[in-house]
């Protein structure tokens, strides 16, 4: 998490903060090396999209308006890809941030705490007709649906990405894969509270 001062242009004078966010699968993450983002001449298409939906993860919890006009940049790097790392992704960064922001805190920089709690995500999906949480590479490459859910601390959903890879599902299939990531994201949750110790 880098924090550089300044605001893109058409926020400057809003005395908000912004934040967003990089992802990128770095050439040995695979088991085939991927070509590194930008060396076309552009981004991937699946890159910019699961960056966008980091963002949008990590601007749920965070009160930006009030902040100095700084950007708060994320950055993250898939070392070793073995499914689900745009949900991985978004539970490191969360903690990233609070990392980012208590280092601001500390400095003087910031007048009231502005993150209001955790973001977690957790992938779930259907594969063989079983209802499975924590897709690894070979369940997520053969699953009947895929689904990503971001959720907040307090249970209210940021975002559910869902998608009948193979065949449609029903709304009791989405109920039970919607109810087994509330599960999943409470333990999340429970975890990065854990690794972030005392406020």
């Amino acid at each position: 998490m880098s924090v550089l001062d300044g605001v893109p242009q058409w926020m400057a004078g809003s005395g908000k903060a912004w934040l967003s966010a990089e992802y990128s699968m770095l050439p040995g993450a695979t088991r085939t090396r991927k070509i590194r983002d930008g060396r076309m001449g552009r981004v991937d298409a699946r890159s910019l999209e699961i960056q966008r939906l980091i963002g949008r993860a990590l601007r749920s919890v965070v009160e930006l308006k009030g902040m100095p006009e700084v950007t708060l940049w994320v950055d993250c790097d898939v070392l070793e890809a073995d499914g689900g790392t745009r949900t991985t992704a978004v539970n490191g960064a969360c903690l990233a941030l609070h990392d980012a922001l208590l280092t601001m805190q500390e400095s003087g920089r910031l007048r009231q705490w502005p993150m209001n709690g955790l973001v977690s995500a957790v992938s779930v999906g259907i594969v063989g007709g079983e209802l499975l949480v924590d897709l690894e590479y070979k369940e997520d490459a053969a699953a009947d649906v895929d689904l990503n859910v971001v959720r907040l601390g307090d249970g209210r959903l940021v975002e559910v990405q869902g998608t009948a890879e193979k065949r449609a599902f029903t709304d009791d299939e989405l109920r039970q894969m919607l109810g087994m990531a509330e599960v999943a994201c409470q333990r999340i949750a429970a975890l990065q509270a854990q690794a972030l110790g005392p406020r």
